[in-house]
């Protein structure tokens, strides 16, 4: 428990993830970096090996970072096969290899006789003996410390040994002969480490499918020699060399440039990715405040409704009880009232927006903004009049909703006068002594019962007097939704005392 504790410390200590363990036997690493290496200044390197080669040829100048790359690769590895986290980014493969064997450094010994060459020699017997097709090898300057012909032509048969095995093998070299191998055989890839020539300093970014120079001549001219002696020492050259060599140059600050490109491709778009989680997180805080906005307007909005709703009710109450016109005309003037104070604003659309064209009379109607229903008995361009039980009331068509219910016209007669028995209507009413008020409310229910009666034309007598009363009659109805046309007639003796009304 204490070990498990100190491993889940170091590796968020050096910010590692878990690898994933692959059944195929290869080595993918991303954003790879040494462990002992500060993760916010080591450089990270995607190393893979085994998918579509076996053997790995890094070559390129001597302090160029090869050998780092070996050690990096190995200790990953390692750290994985214990269990460990390891530096590099999420989504890094590794392979359970039976064994890792490694060559790297000089480990001459004077007491044992043996020289740089010898000892290399020796390891690699060793691990020729022992490596197996699921082992690794790791070797460095391979061929190293002997005459660079013979030394590079051993390199090459030690590299083919391991080939026929299918041991997977990542070897470092400068001898120009084991990158032209790597080109031409199948199953082996070269590989390089970035140097900077302008400040003579390597940049430890390793760079697979492209061959490493030595860039001799380059760091010379440098570091202060004469460009003659460097126009001999490239005539003394085989023009076939040069010429690999200039090839090769080219292939690589290609392979630079597409990588640096790559880079900058990448970094951008995390950065677009970064804005994008952003201004989703943006968009959703707006949201959220967007809907608690509307919810506190719905809560506002349903009480405006549930206060108009029980005033509206009250009202109609206190009509339907009213045993005087005027109080009854007054109490039609609160509800009109009632109904302007409830601001549609506040109030959510209709489902589906209301059209003339939608309307018939009779059509049964929903007015969300005080939550009753109704039926439609006059259309006009603008609006209509709705029947709320025995008031009437004018509404724009906004303001409405068409509930499932529509009837036709005459249908809507057929059943109104289905709950009333026809009675004997006389065809003229006389409010003469009345106010405008009593006149009006009187005239209201004459009306309807003409209109449930079939009658079609009728006569008000009011009488000539003033004309108060004559001009209060006839401004009401021009707004009755029963009324077609209306004008005045002769009353006695050919006063115009009488308005003809014509019904719909």
């Amino acid at each position: 428990m204490i070990l498990f504790s100190q491993s889940g410390k170091y590796a968020n200590s050096i910010d590692a993830t878990k690898p994933i363990i692959s059944n195929n036997k290869e080595i993918n690493l991303i954003n790879a970096w040494h462990p002992l290496l500060e993760k916010n200044k080591a450089v990270k390197n995607n190393i893979y090996i085994g998918k579509d080669f076996t053997s790995l040829i890094i070559t390129g100048p001597n302090t160029g970072g090869k050998t780092v790359v070996l050690k990096t690769t190995g200790i990953i590895v390692l750290m994985a096969m214990s269990g460990l986290m390891i530096p590099a980014k999420e989504g890094s493969k590794i392979f359970v290899f039976d064994n890792i064997f490694a060559d790297i450094g000089d480990e001459q010994s004077i007491q044992e006789s043996l020289s740089t060459f010898s000892s290399h020699i020796s390891n690699i017997a060793n691990i020729l003996n022992k490596a197996t097709s699921k082992s690794l090898v790791l070797l460095d300057e391979l061929g190293s410390g002997t005459d660079p012909k013979e030394g590079s032509s051993l390199a090459i048969s030690i590299l083919e040994e391991l080939y026929k095995q299918k041991t997977l093998t990542i070897s470092t070299t400068h001898y120009p002969e084991l990158k032209n191998f790597a080109i031409v055989t199948e199953g082996f890839e070269n590989a390089c480490v970035e140097f900077d020539i302008k400040n003579l300093a390597p940049t430890y970014k390793l760079l697979i499918g492209i061959p490493g120079t030595s860039n001799a001549f380059a760091i010379s001219k440098k570091l202060g020699i004469s460009d003659e002696i460097i126009s001999r020492a490239k005539e003394k050259l085989n023009t076939t060399t040069v010429h690999i060599e200039d090839l090769l140059k080219e292939i690589y600050e290609n392979k630079r440039i597409t990588e640096y490109e790559k880079e900058k491709t990448l970094k951008n778009s995390k950065e677009i990715e970064t804005l994008k989680l952003e201004l989703d997180e943006k968009n959703h805080s707006l949201k959220e405040k967007e809907n608690s906005i509307i919810s506190e307007a719905k809560e506002k909005a349903n009480k405006i409704l549930l206060d108009a709703k029980e005033d509206v009710d009250n009202i109609i109450k206190e009509i339907e009880n009213s045993h005087s016109s005027k109080e009854a005309n007054e109490k039609r003037k609160q509800f009109n009232k009632k109904l302007q104070e409830v601001s549609i604003s506040n109030i959510k659309k209709p489902q589906k927006e209301v059209k003339k064209e939608d309307l018939l009379i009779g059509s049964e109607v929903y007015i969300p903004r005080i939550n009753k229903s109704g039926s439609v008995i006059s259309i006009s361009q603008d609006d209509c009049i709705v029947q709320i039980g025995i008031i009437k009331s004018s509404f724009k068509f906004s303001e409405l909703e068409l509930t499932e219910k529509v009837i036709s016209k005459e249908d809507k007669i057929r059943s109104i006068k289905r709950e009333f028995k026809p009675v004997s209507i006389s065809s003229e009413i006389n409010v003469i002594g009345q106010n405008v008020d009593e006149a009006c409310f009187a005239i209201d229910k004459y009306l309807d019962n003409c209109f449930l009666n079939g009658l079609m034309t009728v006569r008000i007598v009011h009488g000539k007097g003033t004309g108060k009363l004559r001009q209060g009659i006839q401004k009401y109805l021009q707004t009755h939704p029963h009324v077609k046309s209306f004008r005045l007639g002769t009353f006695g003796e050919g006063e115009m005392g009488v308005t003809v009304v014509e019904l719909k």
